[in-house]
């Protein structure tokens, strides 16, 4: 990644969290300011009788203070022709001024002002995912000049180009090792909690964290298109792209407004009685959506964080019981990501314990999820690994090294040029095959296990919570995803997809259906952004992380059932709020009409039923019973 690529990156979300905070703070003030200007007026009114002209300043303040901004916005948003559920109490506001009560007004900047700043704190975020990203980078890498390395920016560096990375460095390119042996993290890019040994031959990752040996390295791709710049520039466009959800309260509002406006219009028609309007717009207010639907959110924020669930985007809490479609990683999320070697199957000629010992001298420097089982029964078998050499692993051509001086390639099952009938029978499970000078040597299989709960879990998505389609998405190899997929009855399989290719599919079924992607690895990080919810599978990467609406602490398909029944009731809870406090609403508005209420009656019968609302939306917080179903 260039200077200028991970500049505009980190930018784009410092400014939107500036936006926010900024956002946020102006409307917590505006509650305040408005609280305490009423709070003065009645205290100059009633009980200091001071005159009118003297004690109606703080109102004029809280007007010109809080309502001005509130007006300026909604004013903004209607030439934008995004008319909410705010709309009735920016006509309150200035019909409350031109009948000159100003007492209402500011009643009604009070009520606007609180419920959006209730509606700020459910959704301020902790951080940003392109600003996590573009912080991980370094920007400047350090270039073989003779003998000693120098310091150069990344722009600067060009395909071929030597590079050192220290001890404990970020990576800065995809390229090759020439020199030096050790180890990198990158599980930042994988998913993988384990760290790759590297050696001449081996290939390294952007973005993966170096161990502790330096590695002299040769540029294959220059910064802007290595693999880290590629997952940012397709998250950074995802996040872009991403439809804004239209909200629970914006919808209601969209029929609701036009209602109570007919309404006071008619009241005013046929008895010309301005105040009468007045009185029929306050306690149409929409407060339940304004304040009870935000409180409902944030009873289930409160809810979710007890149980080990983060919600990081609180508009998601409104479309999860709304998701048709299911989108799930395979390693780590549906199975537990630690694949175990079952059974080797050797040719005549090959002894099992020296094809192993040979297999798992070149596997320490693959990336493959696979390897850690070689390494792993190698290790258990007391085996010392032999010096290896020339080692290389590209996409689709398997792993090549050289042992003891023979040629040893690992690869899979449609990737040997031999008849079927030189080859074992085709086992289920995942499998690799050894070939060493070109002979057959041997097959070895491996298992996956699923978690115990995958099977049970996707089997109720149907008929608990409305799935029309599960879909598997993985990076892996098309035989351990489709094994997989048989062992779960999943009906669509996608295997070996890129970030971009799982961008694609879940934006494409988006199109279709809501979707709910879960993931663990920053590689999943751009489809979780792409989907309608986006769940992070336990915290096993701070990108993985930042980029999901909803982060699960602990690793269990049970919370993200957790997860979507908390996202019913938040649903179900405030929209009977909302419906209950319009309804009594409604019947307030025909006494308004009727000049049975005035305005300032008005508006504390708006009150007592916002305080209803409030109270219902508070048992989202208090659940009974248990919130799994499976």
């Amino acid at each position: 990644m260039d200077a200028s690529s991970k500049n505009l990156a980190s930018n784009v979300p410092q400014a939107a969290t500036h936006r926010t905070r900024s956002r946020s703070s102006y409307t917590s003030w505006g509650a305040l300011i408005s609280i305490a200007g009423i709070l003065l007026y009645l205290a100059l009114h009633f009980a200091f009788r001071t005159p009118e002209r003297i004690s109606l300043i703080p109102l004029y303040l809280v007007l010109l203070i809080g309502g001005v901004p509130l007006l300026i916005g909604l004013i903004r948003r209607a030439f934008a022709r995004e008319f909410g559920s705010d709309l009735l109490a920016g006509i309150s506001i200035v019909t409350a001024v031109l009948l000159a009560d100003y007492l209402v007004a500011s009643v009604v900047v009070l009520m606007l002002s609180g419920g959006a700043a209730l509606e700020d704190f459910a959704s301020r975020r902790a951080s940003s995912v392109l600003d996590a990203l573009a912080k991980r980078m370094p920007q400047t890498a350090h270039q073989q000049a003779g003998d000693h390395a120098v310091d150069v920016a990344l722009s600067e560096i060009a395909i071929g180009d030597l590079l050192t990375v220290f001890p404990h460095e970020i990576c800065p390119v995809d390229g090759v090792v020439v020199a030096g042996d050790g180890k990198m993290n990158e599980a930042y890019l994988t998913g993988e909690p384990y760290e790759m040994s590297k050696a001449p031959g081996s290939t390294v990752l952007s973005g993966a964290v170096n161990g502790e040996s330096a590695l002299t390295i040769r540029t294959e791709k220059k910064p802007v298109d290595s693999r880290y710049a590629r997952i940012m520039r397709v998250m950074e466009e995802t996040q872009q792209r991403r439809p804004r959800l239209r909200r629970l309260g914006d919808q209601l509002g969209a029929w609701y407004t036009p209602v109570a406006v007919g309404v006071a219009l008619l009241a005013v028609g046929v008895t010309g009685n301005w105040s009468r309007f007045l009185a029929v717009l306050v306690i149409a207010t929409p407060c339940p959506l304004l304040i009870a639907i935000p409180v409902a959110v944030i009873g289930a924020i409160s809810l979710a964080a007890r149980r080990g669930i983060i919600i990081k985007n609180p508009a998601v809490l409104e479309q999860l019981d709304s998701c048709r479609t299911f989108v799930f990683d395979k390693t780590g999320t549906l199975t537990y990501g630690h694949p175990s070697l079952d059974e080797i199957v050797c040719a005549p000629g090959f002894e099992k314990d020296e094809v192993l010992r040979t297999v798992a001298s070149i596997e320490r420097y693959s990336k493959h999820p696979l390897a850690r089982a070689i390494l792993n029964t190698a290790a258990e078998r007391g085996f010392k690994l032999a010096a290896a050499a020339e080692i290389r692993e590209r996409p689709g051509e398997g792993l090549h090294g050289i042992v003891g001086g023979k040629s040893v390639m690992i690869t899979g099952r449609g990737k040997v040029q031999m008849e079927e009938s030189e080859l074992p029978p085709i086992a289920s499970g995942l499998e690799c095959l050894v070939l060493v000078d070109g002979v057959f040597a041997a097959a070895f299989h491996f298992r996956d296990e699923p978690r115990k709960e995958s099977r049970v879990f996707l089997s109720h998505l149907g008929t608990r919570h409305g799935a029309k389609k599960v879909i598997l998405v993985s990076g892996d190899r098309d035989a351990e995803v489709r094994y997989l997929a048989a062992q779960m009855n999943i009906a669509e399989v996608y295997s070996a997809k890129s970030p971009e290719d799982k961008v694609a599919i879940v934006r494409h079924e988006s199109e279709r259906e809501k979707t709910l992607f879960v993931g663990d690895g920053i590689n999943d990080a751009p489809a979780m952004q792409a989907a309608t919810v986006g769940v992070a599978f336990g915290a096993t990467s701070d990108i993985t992380a930042e980029a999901g609406d909803a982060v699960l602490l602990e690793p269990s398909l049970g919370k993200v059932d957790e997860l979507m029944h908390i996202g019913r009731r938040m649903r179900a809870i405030g929209l009977e709020s909302a419906v209950g406090g319009m309804a009594l609403s409604i019947l307030g508005m025909g006494f308004a009409a009727f000049g049975v209420l005035t305005p300032l009656a008005g508006v504390i019968g708006q009150e007592l039923i916002d305080l209803a609302a409030v109270l219902n939306s508070l048992r989202v917080a208090f659940p009974r019973g248990r919130l799994q179903d499976f």
